[in-house]
Order: C-alpha cells, then structure tokens, then sequence
C-alpha cells in the first residue's frame, strides 16, 4: 500500500493547466481594447489589464512551455506577481499560469499553492472545480499530507456525491495515516457491493481491508477479508489462515473433526506444513484409511516437504507403512462390502464409500456413503455429509459437491468446513490437492 500513487495525477494537472487559459485570457484581452484608454488602470470584472495580458498572453507562454523555456515562463511570472493592485480575477488567471509552470517543471509545492489558490479564488468554472479538487487532493496524497488529502478527498465526495473517482485514494489516504477504523469502514460497503453486483473486488483493495482489520485486531473483519481472498484470489497462506481463523480456532470447534480440517488443507493447499502431512498421514490410518495416507505421503515427498532434515527416517518409516497396508487394502476391502451392509447403522457404509473415494473409485464409493447415509443411526450424521461433499469435490461434481455442503448445518467446526468447502467448490486453487 504505500507503494500506491495517485497515478491520474500527471493527466488530470495536463488537462487543466495551460490548455484552458488561452480562452479566458484572449477575451480579457478583447474587452480591454475595446475599453476607453484611461479604463485601463480600473479594470473591469473578470478581465485582465493589457499590461499584465502582455505577460501572461499564453499565445507567448505556450511555445515558451513547448520549448520548455521555463526561465522565461517564471521571469514573466515574477513580474506578473510585481504588478501592482491586481483583481481576484487577475491573480485568478496568473495562478492558472502558476500551475503550468510548476506542474511543467515537477514543483510540486508551487503546485498545491496554485491549485489552493486557484479552488479559493471563486472564479474557477463549476465544471471544472471537480478535476482541480481531485487534483489537489492526489498532490497531498502524493506528497504523503495524507490528512490534507482526506480532507480535499472528502470535499471531493461532497460535492461530487455521484462520483466514486475518490474512493480508492481516501481508503488509502485513512489506512497510511494509520486511521484503520476508517480505511476499513470505508471499504467493506465498497467490497459488499461489489460482491452483489457480481464483480471482482481487487486484490489490493481486499490485502489492504484484510491489513487494516488486522491491525485493528478486528477477528470478523479480518476473516471477511480473508474468506474475499479465497473466493477470488486464492493461495497457500489465505487457505490456511482462513481455515485456521475461521474453522479451528473459533469457539465451540470439536477437536473429533480435524481429521476433516486437515482433508480440506489437503484439498486446498498445494504444500502442507511436515506436522500436517504426518498428521493426516497418521489420522488416515488409525481410522482405516491407508491409501488416503499413502497419498498424502507421497504428496509431502513430491512437494519436497517430507523426507528431508533430522525427521527424514521417521518420513519414509511412514510411507513404507501406509504404501503397504494400502496395497493389503485394496487387495482386501470388496471382502468388507457384505458386513457393512448388514450392520444396524450406516457408519460402516460411509467409512466403506470414503475408502473406495481415496482409491479414485468415486462412483463406488459415493454410492456407499449415500447408502450409509440413507440407512440413518449415525453418531454425527453432518460429518457423513461432510465426507460425501469432499468426494463429490475430489469426482469433479461441483453442482453436487455444493448442494451436499448446504445441508450441514452441525456445529464444531462441520458447517464451517462446509462453508469453506463451498467456496473451494466454486474458486479452487489451481495449486491445491483436489484430487
């Protein structure tokens, strides 16, 4: 963020500077010859003198600027500023030559002093108080004045109630001036909206909300902004701070349904910490699920993550045990079908399908989670749905993935795993293990 420019700048000051002068200055100059001699000393409203016309006739002062013969543009300034009794409308006109000068030759304090001049002056066009005002404020911005610029911004918006050109650079203007409550209530209508309106927040706009939420240790604000992230932008470190804030550490989070926390890391995340490759590892097989570990094994070694440093042995020691009880697996689980089937409740159904789903064999294993499901007297009947949308995600069933994680509706962390698989449903990273 505080890399950020106001970079219509350079624009706006050329499109206001010499180009609008010659007009006001060569009517002036028409109504001065047409006036009476001894006129000259007591100029009439909104006129310029012919004397001080001569030096500030831009007909002169434009190919002096082309030139950038500068020297000659400030003496013509300095003597201008010596002519004595000038009008409003005079001074007027000579900051107007003041601005192109300056802008011309980056004097960015003669800038802001001309523009000052120029908005209090009252002569300047309603039309073009808009572009001056933003103007000015974008030179404080720049100049990092930045409560000058939130002042000239907010003067900006008030006059302009239908423009939102200064929305971005005021957020920006609160949070460099460390007023994040500002910057962050300032931007989340703008982010809602455009989450209605169905367009893409930029990612500057959602790290710097995120940013300002967090240094007010606002958690809700900073996990709205995070949840924005992985909805439209997402990577390793958004999945796995959102996840965390937004699932493990909130109150009322059952430690029984991690296992499905580190699945959706797995899901979402390209590369795991060691602790949590191991520890889903591990998880897999103590409740059955071999080929589930050996996969994520062989994920962690692939990611280059596992296998290395003082735990290498302890790494391979566990791959070489869940390659081999996943291979006793699939020589084995079509003998456990039959059980599963007769048993009073649909716990080995679901445990059976979700087998099935780590050996890719979705059609199967769905089925078999379906019917566990169906056939009811489950402990945590959420945790089966959970299970069911993570396979319908890892078959490419997006539309079925989604509707199954709508029906969550338990407590302790399910529906927030829920919620999280939705959103990987509908944005995944392309890093992720979704497979």
């Amino acid at each position: 963020m505080s890399q950020f420019r106001f970079a219509r700048l350079a624009l706006m000051l050329a499109a206001i500077g010499l180009n609008a002068a010659p007009a006001l200055m060569h009517s002036a100059s028409a109504q001065d010859k047409a006036a009476p001699a001894d006129a000259a000393a007591q100029p009439k409203p909104d006129t310029v003198r012919p004397d001080l016309f001569k030096l500030l006739d831009s007909a002169q002062i434009k190919p002096l600027m082309d030139a950038k013969n500068y020297t000659e543009v400030q003496n013509r300034i300095a003597q201008a500023e010596a002519f004595p009794n000038k009008t409003p409308y005079e001074e007027y006109v000579l900051n107007r030559i003041k601005l192109s000068h300056a802008s011309a030759t980056n004097n960015d304090q003669a800038s802001i002093a001309a523009l000052e001049a120029i908005l209090g002056s009252g002569k300047l066009p309603a039309s073009d108080k808009p572009q001056f005002t933003q103007a000015l404020a974008g030179m404080y911005y720049n100049a990092k004045n930045y409560p000058k610029a939130i002042e000239w911004f907010k003067r900006f918006q008030a006059e302009n109630p239908n423009s939102d050109a200064a929305n971005a650079p005021l957020v920006r203007a609160y949070y460099l001036s460390n007023d994040y409550a500002n910057a962050t209530k300032l931007l989340r209508p703008q982010l809602e909206a455009a989450e209605k309106a169905g367009k893409t927040p930029s990612s500057e706009d959602l790290r710097l909300y995120a940013s300002a939420a967090n240094k007010l240790k606002d958690d809700n604000a900073y996990l709205y902004g995070l949840e924005q992230m992985i909805t439209f932008y997402p990577n390793d470190d958004v999945w796995m701070d959102s996840i965390y804030r937004g699932v493990v550490r909130k109150p009322g989070f059952n430690e029984t349904n991690y296992p499905d926390v580190l699945r959706l890391e797995f899901a979402a995340v390209k590369v795991l910490t060691p602790e949590m490759y191991t520890e889903l590892a591990e998880l897999a097989l103590k409740d059955g699920f071999p080929t589930e570990a050996k996969k994520v094994m062989d994920a962690g070694f692939a990611a280059g993550v596992l296998g290395t440093g003082g735990s290498a042995a302890a790494h391979g020691k566990l791959r070489d045990r869940a390659t081999k009880e996943a291979a006793n697996d699939a020589k084995n689980i079509a003998a456990g079908e039959a059980s599963a089937a007769k048993a009073k409740t649909g716990a080995g159904l679901v445990n059976l399908g979700w087998a099935y789903v780590t050996m890719d064999q979705f059609d199967k294993g769905i089925g078999f989670i379906e019917q566990g499901i169906a056939k009811g007297s489950l402990k945590a009947p959420d945790e089966a749905k959970v299970r069911l949308g993570m396979a319908y995600l890892r078959a490419g069933q997006k539309d079925k993935a989604i509707s199954t994680f709508q029906s969550v509706k338990a407590g302790g962390g399910l529906s927030d795993i829920a919620k999280y698989g939705i959103i990987l449903a509908n944005h995944p990273n392309p890093g992720g293990n979704n497979k």
